[in-house]
């Protein structure tokens, strides 16, 4: 009798402690919050309900990241955060972040003018600092038809351009087609074979004509220019 007993107890606290265990396991789960960048110009982070993100208590949570586009990344930064995409990555990735009372953002690193930003807790407050020049972003597209085709970061076709450095964003999506960027002081152009992303730096320090084309396609109509002005 004794024994039975006992041995009742004892069942009874393993179930307990099982029971302890299971719960923890859920109370442990953390919140989750879903990036997404592309297929276009457009970019978002939302909770599990799909609201945009706004603010968010301190803590730990789990985000999955959609990046739909091979010209575009996710990059995630703040208080002890420092999370992206590479720019050719396409697909999905998942993270788990710990935020801290401070301000955050989320942006595209090619396209900075793709971004959002958000606020855990209470942020510090700090004097305003001035802020930094963004280089100029552009995106060079050849193909895959036979069109090519000069951006802004925005996706504005571009017409004129001032004096400076910017940083072109060169979309080659046919084998037979390339991208040839040619401007006072600066020729340069993927070849034939290759598709695929690159990204280059164009300084601009002459005003003049800036043009870009297929080599092979030119005199089809796959050729644009840019006036440069001081």
């Amino acid at each position: 009798m004794i024994r039975a007993v006992v041995l009742a107890l004892v069942a009874s606290a393993v179930a307990a402690l099982l029971g302890a265990t299971d719960g923890a396991a859920v109370q442990a789960q953390n919140p989750k919050l879903f990036g997404n960048v592309g297929p276009e110009f457009e970019i978002s982070l939302r909770d599990a309900q799909g609201n945009q993100v706004t603010k968010l208590d301190p803590g730990t949570y789990d985000i999955e990241v959609k990046d739909r586009s091979d010209f575009h990344s996710f990059h995630l930064e703040g208080p002890g955060v420092d999370q992206r995409t590479d720019v050719t990555f396409t697909g999905t990735m998942n993270w788990t972040v710990t935020f801290r009372d401070g301000k955050y953002t989320f942006r595209c690193d090619p396209h900075p003018t793709l971004a959002g930003a958000f606020t855990a807790g209470t942020p510090a407050t700090t004097q305003p600092t001035a802020a930094t020049a963004a280089t100029p972003k552009l995106v060079l597209t050849a193909g895959p038809s036979f069109v090519i085709t000069l951006k802004t970061a925005a996706g504005k076709a571009v017409k004129q351009m001032k004096l400076g450095t910017y940083t072109m964003t060169v979309r080659d999506r046919s084998r037979i087609h390339n991208a040839h960027l040619v401007a006072p002081g600066f020729d340069k152009k993927t070849t034939l074979p290759f598709i695929g992303t690159k990204t280059w730096k164009v300084a601009l320090k002459k005003t003049g004509t800036l043009r870009f084309l297929c080599d092979p396609h030119a005199s089809s109509g796959m050729r644009g220019s840019a006036k440069i002005v001081r």
